[in-house]
């Protein structure tokens, strides 16, 4: 994924991880991801158009995984299991061994999606969320 791909990532992003989305998916702020974390986040391509997309980074030491998210008219076909199998074997090869995802209590997809791929849900964790507003 690059930078050029956003207006129509972006686009998709708002048929399939609406609620997700925030100040933080600006133009802006996804270049700066993605120049953070060079050929980890990746895009899907069928008949010349955006089907899928992955972010993809890590901190140092874990690795973390954002909007995954396949149109609806191509899920089923492994684009997902694909891009996840990519974004890990990016951050492998810096190192990253522990990556985490965040994935909504009623998405049942997505929970499902991540438990078939080998992921396990946690019970011992609180995410907790602070945005800085102001000076």
């Amino acid at each position: 994924m690059t930078i050029n791909d956003y207006d129509e990532v972006y686009a998709m992003w708002q048929i399939t991880t609406k609620r997700a989305l925030s100040d933080a998916d600006s133009r802006e702020n996804i270049a700066f991801y993605l120049n953070r974390n060079p050929l980890m986040s990746q895009v899907a391509l069928a008949d010349g158009k955006v089907v899928g997309t992955v972010l993809c980074g890590h901190d140092g030491r874990r690795g973390f995984i954002h909007h995954m998210a396949v149109r609806p008219e191509y899920r089923r076909h492994n684009i997902a299991k694909h891009m996840a199998r990519k974004a890990l074997d990016a951050l492998m090869k810096d190192g990253i061994k522990k990556t985490h995802i965040f994935c909504y209590t009623n998405n049942n997809l997505g929970q499902s999606f991540w438990t078939a791929m080998g992921w396990e849900k946690r019970d011992d964790v609180f995410v907790y969320s602070y945005e800085h507003k102001g000076e």
